[in-house]
């Protein structure tokens, strides 16, 4: 069993930069993949970035390549979502969710997930 809890959100202005992080708690941490996904509102969830356990393997959406990098530190059991740039339509809440399978794009390969920050762009 896996406990996440995600934080940094917040109120930013067009071309700000914000970082998000995924704390978790359980065992067996650093053998999971990461996902972070986002929700706006009237839209459904959507993928945003994932890596596999050692952060090697990484996966973006197109519309934040060059803008955001999904990392992990493994000692402190935290993967983070640094996202520069921001746009209005970055609005949204976000979710880190964990997988026991390798990173994907897909809702349904995920067993656990946080209950999400919301991040608000202004512009």
């Amino acid at each position: 069993q896996v406990q996440l809890v995600e934080s940094g959100g917040g109120l930013v202005q067009a071309g700000d930069s914000l970082r998000l992080s995924c704390a978790a708690s359980g065992r067996a941490f650093n053998s999971y993949a990461v996902g972070w996904f986002r929700r706006a509102p009237g839209k459904e969830r959507e993928f945003v970035a994932a890596c596999n356990w050692s952060g090697a393997i990484r996966y973006y959406i197109d519309s934040v390549k060059g803008r955001f990098t999904i990392s992990r530190d493994n000692a402190k059991n935290t993967v983070y979502l640094q996202m520069n740039s921001l746009k209005s339509e970055d609005t949204a809440v976000y979710f880190c969710a964990a997988a026991t399978s390798g990173p994907s794009r897909e809702t349904n390969s995920y067993s656990f997930w946080g209950r999400g920050t919301q991040v608000t762009v202004s512009s």
